[in-house]
């Protein structure tokens, strides 16, 4: 038993276990999250050095996309405008439209590279698809490559087959675009950072590997394990009461 004016700290044995297994393991919780944040943050500062070095040329012949994600290059061929898709409820500045898709075959060969071209107010009416211009004839594309992400939920899908009625998808399911095209496709798509008199505009954001939310959830545990301490000190903590001597 501790005394400390007036109070004494006498915490039982299943009390201090149980304190001392939840704030380990809280503390643990939060070391591992700092750990991450540091491992994001030097992916991000990689992906930061391929964004400023010199641009990579597409070859015609499929690489891995981990090599080149994130790097700036340049593709040449020409646009298969029959394929091209438009990615439904894109906002920008408040104004709903679209991502406009178009496959670029590579020059010299069969294999194309799906090139994100911007974003397109959509029309008041939402029947009505947004009119764009798509150059004919080879030419040179520049931009970003990434990787398309396989985390989106889409409503009315089922158990079967996929299949797109139309030019507008509600999100880029890579796998299932390359089937529906029968196209043999790049494993990254373009975001194209050239100018092209096509009436899209093409602003894009910073890739984020999510640094800050390791950090977010590393506070979390490492306050829950500062909370589990102080209540456990405050719960055990005891004032002593003194019997006044008995007066015969």
């Amino acid at each position: 038993m501790l005394k400390l004016r007036g109070r004494a700290f006498h915490p039982g044995w299943s009390a201090s276990i149980a304190a001392a297994i939840a704030i380990t393991i809280a503390a643990a919780l939060g070391t591992w999250q700092l750990r991450r944040a540091d491992e994001k943050l030097a992916l991000q500062e990689r992906f930061d050095d391929r964004g400023r070095g010199a641009a990579l040329q597409v070859p015609a012949r499929a690489i891995d996309a981990r090599a080149v994600e994130f790097s700036r290059v340049d593709a040449r061929g020409e646009f298969v405008p029959r394929h091209t898709i438009l990615l439904d409820n894109r906002v920008q500045n408040g104004v709903v439209g679209y991502q406009v898709l178009t496959p670029l075959r590579i020059e010299g060969s069969e294999l194309c590279v799906l090139v994100n071209r911007g974003w397109v107010a959509a029309a008041s009416r939402r029947e009505v698809l947004p009119k764009f211009s798509t150059a004919a004839g080879m030419r040179t594309i520049s931009g970003v490559a990434v990787v398309p992400s396989r985390k989106f939920f889409e409503l009315g899908r089922g158990a079967g087959p996929a299949t797109d009625q139309g030019p507008v998808w509600q999100h880029l399911d890579f796998e299932r675009f390359a089937r529906s095209t029968r196209l043999p496709l790049q494993p990254f798509v373009i975001q194209q950072t050239s100018d092209a008199e096509d009436g899209l505009k093409r602003v894009w954001e910073r890739p984020d590997t999510g640094v800050n939310i390791h950090r977010g959830y590393a506070f979390q545990w490492y306050a829950l394990a500062i909370l589990v301490l102080v209540l456990y000190v405050t719960l055990n903590l005891k004032r002593i009461v003194t019997q006044a001597p008995r007066q015969d």
